[in-house]
């Protein structure tokens, strides 16, 4: 029987640990500290008790935050840039020059013993036996103990839970075929299991059984709490602080939490609170950068103002400083389909009577202004923007003037009217959230937003302008129209490029959104002052 010497770790470290919100909204989930210390230090700790000094993390979540690794622990760190949009196998693939004889490790494992050795015979997956359903990667394997299937789910089964090691017999043909998964689309969400589970004909891999004592993955907050009781003192956390103090609860009566969908500008977790029955509630978290982009005390007048419409989020707690809200979580609610007629009727009819209401507040929406000042913020973070917006913000100037001269009188809108802002409740209403950007401006910006965020065609747009004003545009509504979806998409474009400098991925929504400010601009050329054709007002 082979030997093999063990010659590194390779541990992944790059998820944003959704399941542990809010706590790894600031602290990575391998560096959560469990039992007296952070998970990823027990595991390298463990690793070098056997004598394997070279240890390779891949990061991506608060990549910043693993950097003392380094000095501490001499541990050599990539980078995994897609962690946000692609899983683990987009990990190894970073580390696949790394591989060798190696232990391949999750960085939200604890273990309670030390199950490494300097070396080992064979490749193996850590398995654990669970009794009952089970929703783990269940086994089942021969006499010998190699793998033989893989089920997703069961029953009474030994399932893959924790490390692995992969002997250099394994990894050399191994590394080329996580290289060529890598590249074949529509594989974004593979683990670098399911590449094994798919060639497993090709590879030998057995059975290490351990105890649920031994290997424990820490996947939720309420795990957490069972398992350590003490990890609070450990890791403090301000938006669980806020919450125990907004509704006069002790952390252990905050309940349910769950990370949902990061938005483009914040993140947001639900929970539900003891003593508030059946009712759950959000908490909005302002996401990176936004502290620049948006007026939190523009956005809370907002929401005061058209809490008498019946028609917005209900607020519980509103921190201007924090840019962060409360707010009840309808959970019932579904969002409504850009495509699908009724909802469409439904959202322009919620947008027609917000501009109706007479609802004045004091912060206008000038795009044009909002451009330059996002322009700004790009050059302060030495942004390289998409190849041609230079030349095309002169035109968006244009349209900005163009815009302006209109002197259409300023009613309040909501001017971030993406379709996944309106959600439909269990008794049919509509309501419409998220009002960061709300402030005076013509009412066909909302359409145009609207439009844009739908990825409709200029024949859609033209029909969504004739759905909102219940008649037959005229060609100066039709000019404002194009003018505000080309603004928009430009404005959204740069906002992007903004975010993305922290960090924050944007697939495929910038070209997007670059596309719209050209295409609607052509649209538009020929009203414009100095065009070839006649302006609106000379038609």
């Amino acid at each position: 029987m082979s030997v093999f010497k063990v010659d590194n770790a390779v541990i992944l470290a790059a998820g944003t640990g959704s399941r542990l919100a809010p706590i790894t909204y600031s602290i990575p989930k391998g560096l959560v500290p469990v039992k007296g210390e952070p998970l990823l230090e027990r595991q390298i700790q463990q690793v070098k008790e056997r004598g394997i000094t070279e240890i390779v993390i891949v990061t991506g979540h608060l990549r910043e935050k693993f950097d003392y690794l380094t000095d501490k622990f001499g541990v050599k760190i990539v980078f995994n840039p897609e962690y946000a949009v692609k899983n683990n196998l987009s990990s190894l693939y970073r580390a696949r020059d790394h591989l060798k004889n190696s232990y391949i490790l999750c960085a939200d494992n604890w273990l309670g013993e030390n199950i490494f050795n300097a070396t080992e015979e064979k490749s193996w997956y850590s398995c654990v036996y669970k009794s009952g359903d089970t929703s783990e990667w269940c086994v089942t394997a021969d006499a010998g103990g190699r793998i033989g299937g893989v089920t997703v789910g069961g029953r009474d089964s030994w399932a893959m839970y924790g490390p692995a090691f992969l002997s250099e017999t394994f990894t050399g043909k191994f590394a080329d075929k996580i290289e060529e998964y890598y590249q074949k689309p529509g594989k974004e969400n593979y683990m670098w299991e399911n590449v094994f589970i798919d060639e497993m004909d090709s590879f030998d891999l057995y059975i290490n059984k351990q105890s649920g004592d031994v290997v424990y993955e820490i996947e939720s907050l309420e795990e957490l709490r069972a398992f350590d009781p003490d990890y609070r003192a450990a890791a403090p956390n301000a938006q669980i602080e806020t919450i125990e103090k907004v509704f006069g609860v002790r952390e252990s009566e905050i309940a349910g939490i769950k990370n949902i969908k990061t938005g483009m500008t914040n993140r947001s977790f639900s929970f539900s609170v003891k003593g508030k029955g059946e009712t759950a509630y959000i908490y909005r978290l302002a996401g990176e950068g936004s502290e620049k982009l948006i007026n939190r005390k523009g956005e809370k007048e907002a929401y005061m103002a058209v809490k008498k419409l019946g028609i917005s989020d209900e607020i519980i707690h509103f921190d201007v400083d924090a840019g962060s809200k409360i707010s009840v979580f309808y959970k019932d609610a579904a969002n409504i389909s850009a495509r699908n007629r009724a909802d469409l009727e439904d959202a322009m009819s919620i947008l027609r009577g917000v501009h109706r209401s007479g609802i004045k507040v004091g912060g206008s929406f000038d795009i044009g202004g909002e451009i330059f000042r996002y322009l700004l913020l790009c050059r302060e973070r030495n942004v390289v923007h998409f190849s041609g917006s230079e030349k095309l913000y002169e035109k968006m100037k244009r349209l900005a003037a163009f815009v302006e001269s209109q002197n259409i009188p300023k009613v309040l809108c909501h001017v971030d009217s993406n379709p996944d802002n309106f959600i439909r409740l269990a008794d049919g209403s509509l309501k419409l959230l998220d009002w960061e950007y709300a402030g005076m401006c013509d009412p066909v910006i909302d359409v145009s937003m609207y439009s844009i965020y739908s990825s409709y065609s200029k024949a859609e747009t033209e029909e969504l302008l004739e759905i909102y004003l219940q008649r037959q545009p005229d060609s100066k509504e039709f000019a404002r129209l194009y003018a505000y979806a080309a603004l928009g998409g430009y404005l959204w474009a740069v906002w992007a490029e903004y975010k993305q400098s922290f960090g924050v991925e944007f697939d495929g929504y910038i070209t997007k959104m670059y596309r719209y400010a050209r295409d609607f601009y052509d649209a538009l050329e020929g009203f414009l002052p100095g065009g070839k054709e006649a302006t609106p007002n000379e038609r």
